[in-house]
């Protein structure tokens, strides 16, 4: 399918999908937002997709949040059950990005601000380079988000901080509170992101799936209750027989 405002392409296994307006520093508006929702669903159905990776066009933002433009024109031009309605599907999709069966990793190559931290906050992992820098800017403009989503990243004192005082995070200080998994420079950061997809992309993908929708029933689950998911999911995911899974052991003892 061709896209307007985003790229796709497939390497070894991994679908990255760039954010491609750079002009308006990749901000988010309605047909991104159609785009970016399709083209997830599409990895996600997709039997030789292992990865998905989220990055944007450029080096100076991931995205700059919802475009202010297209919020403005409806405005104008459209009721407020109508802007409801789109703001509930765009929220939607960030949902459903968020419990994607396929890991996500975001390409951190610049800063993302407002719409842009909500989108980057749903995902599994980030890498980020010197250029990154992330702010949750929902209170300065009497909005709420990212109540759901932060707080799993980086814990509840450290996303209280940030979404009370909607003030910048530079990109040593997302590294240090784990909003960022790694940070490498700029010139590394898509070797760096595409080595750790590709990985997550190389292993058995049931098992890659089944830990993500485990680790995200164990978000409200007690102990027992998390040992409880793990156990009746092995029941149905069986993993490799040991011939299958080490066959380089087997070979370096010289049993068949």
């Amino acid at each position: 399918m061709a896209y307007e405002t985003i790229l796709v392409e497939n390497e070894d296994g991994v679908a990255v999908i760039t954010l491609n307006r750079p002009e308006v520093l990749n901000a988010m508006n309605h047909v991104l937002n159609t785009e970016l929702h399709d083209a997830v669903v599409a990895a996600n159905t997709d039997d030789d997709i292992g990865c998905i990776v989220i990055t944007g066009f450029g080096e100076k933002a991931f995205s700059a949040g919802g475009d202010i433009h297209e919020q403005r024109e409806d405005a104008r031009n459209r009721t407020e059950e109508e802007r409801d309605t789109r703001q509930g599907e765009h929220s939607r999709w960030m949902y459903e990005l968020s419990a994607s069966p396929k890991p996500v990793i975001g390409m951190m190559n610049g800063l993302a601000y407002g719409g842009g931290a909500v989108l980057a906050s749903c995902l599994d992992i980030r890498v980020g380079c010197e250029n990154t820098k992330f702010r949750f800017l929902a209170v300065a403009y009497g909005r709420i988000n990212c109540t759901w989503t932060l707080t799993n990243q980086v814990g509840w004192p450290k996303a209280k901080e940030l979404l009370f005082t909607a003030r910048v995070v530079e990109a040593g200080e997302a590294f240090q509170i784990g909003l960022l998994n790694h940070l490498v420079p700029a010139g590394e950061l898509r070797a760096k992101t595409m080595e750790m997809a590709k990985l997550i992309a190389s292993n058995n993908q049931a098992s890659v799936k089944g830990i993500k929708q485990i680790l995200m029933q164990d978000m409200t689950a007690d102990l027992e209750g998390m040992w409880k998911n793990e156990k009746d999911f092995t029941n149905v995911v069986k993993g490799y027989g040991v011939e299958e899974a080490f066959p380089e052991f087997i070979a370096r003892k010289g049993r068949a």
